[in-house]
């Protein structure tokens, strides 16, 4: 009997385990499934309880101000979100930065005017703590005098050439009364302040009171809410605009063209000198002053990626210094250069384009040093059956180059050799042999456009091909003889806008505008679709300008 008992007691033992094993794992899987899963994402952004002063008070002369939220909220991008109208300076301290918290403490260190209405507007800073959820545009508005003012204007500021929507646009306006001036904008922040949402182009000027206003748009990039042409894009309107009023107002901002001043000079070889400079350089000459001998002689060429004339000169002249007039229209300026002894440069030739050539493109051969002659007989070009292509060059001296001008057939390959002495330089120093191919494409590869603008108001009128990025394809320009077609041939396959411009001077380019002159810029109209070009295809449209 002993010998049976002690299995037995296992048995029950090995059962009571088991069943509590089973209850165990059970219990875990019910506890697993009941597990909860956070419910539903936050998708409700912060509510606004109060503040202190209330919103739109009156009569305020308290320097601080909290705003009450029924959550825990943070301030992001506080520094370009939040817009304070008329501005203060200093800057209002505004809390919490970096911190949760369920209300915003501004602190104001500026004087408050008198009888005037102030609007803090938030933009997309304000966002709850967990979710990030964005109270958008809550404006906080109070006024030191027994009223609130509650007119307003609206419009659109865009950008005069560019084809994209600038994002935070400042529109300013300033009182113009007995202090205003032109310079006004340059020196003093206006009296109302307002951004363009986003990335949409509208703006909204509110709580102004009535008067007499000097618009003004800035793409403000140094954000001091006054213009800095360095820096800064404006746009304007030429006639202050009386509130209350109607209308709706379009702004176009462009960069003002800088007024010709050389910044910097440097010697960076034995015969070489640079100067940068800002503005407009076509007209810009440079004369040496110091004492200089009988066959002294000098190239100035401009640099094709910097704001910088290259002065190349013979022969070496061994002074400290040398002492230079530089004059651009109305400017002029003397500056000494420090000169020494310093390696020469040797001769490098560039050339362009290296492999596909496209119709309207013309092969282009620049230097490290100013180029001085061209052996025509030292060239040829060869087409793909070796058969000799006639040739023409032109010499641009400014830029430092000589264009090959040859009839180009299409999917053809042209060799283009350049023997010893075929480019003698400046300072008498000769290429070596260079040889380039290049190859054009088959029609059918390519795509046409006959583009047709109808209601131009003025000649000239130059329509431009651009590319996604803004960069100039292709352009013709026509007089009113050329009628109001155009038609670009052998366009690369490619997505592409259209760009029509008033040439209102008719110089070829179009030209931006000046606050001080109030002359606005060129205009530009883009076809609002873009289009893409299909090998072997004709694209037809029409635009009919406003």
């Amino acid at each position: 009997m002993c010998k049976n008992l002690f299995p037995e007691r296992m048995l029950k033992r090995f059962l009571l385990v088991f069943c509590f094993i089973l209850l165990a794992a059970n219990m875990y899987n019910c506890a697993k499934k009941g597990m909860p899963t956070g419910g539903a994402l936050d998708t409700i952004p912060p509510n606004f309880v109060g503040a202190s002063p209330e919103n739109f008070s009156t009569n305020v002369t308290t320097k601080e101000i909290r705003i009450n939220f029924n959550e825990y909220i943070k301030l992001e991008d506080a520094q370009e979100q939040i817009i304070v109208s008329p501005p203060l300076n200093p800057k209002p301290e505004i809390s919490p930065l970096g911190s949760a918290s369920k209300n915003i403490r501004i602190r104001i260190s500026d004087t408050l005017k008198e009888n005037t209405t102030y609007s803090i507007n938030f933009g997309n800073s304000i966002v709850d703590n967990n979710e990030g959820n964005p109270f958008s545009y809550f404006r906080y508005v109070f006024s030191t005098g027994d009223y609130i003012d509650s007119l307003s204007i609206s419009g659109t500021a865009i950008n005069s050439l560019k084809r994209e929507i600038e994002a935070n646009i400042a529109v300013m306006l300033y009182e113009v009364d007995s202090t205003y001036t032109d310079s006004t904008i340059y020196k003093k922040p206006p009296q109302y302040i307002a951004y363009t949402k986003d990335s949409v182009y509208s703006f909204s000027v509110e709580n102004m009171k009535a008067g007499t206003y000097q618009i003004v748009a800035l793409k403000d990039n140094n954000n001091n809410y006054t213009y800095e042409p360095k820096s800064d894009k404006i746009g304007f309107l030429a006639e202050p605009i009386e509130v209350p009023t109607d209308n709706s107002f379009e702004l176009k901002i462009f960069k003002e063209q800088l007024n010709f001043e050389i910044k910097r000079t440097k010697q960076l070889s034995k015969n070489h000198l640079i100067f940068g400079y800002e503005g407009k350089s076509e007209a810009t000459s440079i004369d040496l002053l110091s004492t200089q001998p009988e066959e002294f002689d000098y190239r100035i060429i401009k640099d094709p990626d910097k704001d910088t004339l290259h002065y190349w000169h013979k022969p070496f002249i061994e002074q400290d210094s040398l002492i230079f007039m530089v004059s651009n229209k109305d400017y002029s300026d003397s500056l000494v250069v420090k000169i020494r002894d310093m390696e020469s440069d040797s001769l490098e030739m560039r050339a362009s384009p290296k492999a596909a050539l496209a119709f309207d493109e013309n092969f282009e051969v620049t230097a490290n040093t100013p180029l001085e002659k061209i052996d025509a007989d030292k060239i040829s070009i060869l087409d793909r059956d070796s058969l000799q292509v006639s040739f023409s060059t032109t010499k641009d001296n400014f830029n430092n180059k000589f264009i090959f001008n040859f009839k180009k057939e299409e999917d053809q390959q042209y060799k283009i050799k350049l023997l010893p002495g075929s480019f003698t330089d400046f300072y008498g120093n000769k290429n070596d042999t260079l040889a380039y191919s290049l190859k054009t494409k088959a029609y059918s590869e390519l795509g046409n456009l006959n583009f047709t603008v109808e209601n131009i108001q003025s000649y000239p009128i130059i329509v431009q091909v651009i590319t996604e990025k803004d960069e100039v394809y292709r352009e013709l320009i026509h007089q009113e003889k050329d009628g109001n077609k155009f038609v670009f041939n052998q366009l690369k396959p490619s997505t592409y806008y259209v760009r029509v411009i008033y040439d209102e001077n008719n110089n070829g380019i179009w030209d931006t505008g000046s606050y001080l002159e109030k002359r606005q810029p060129e205009k530009v109209f883009y076809y609002p679709k873009s289009f893409t070009i299909r090998p072997n295809w004709d694209f037809s449209e029409t635009f009919i300008l406003k």
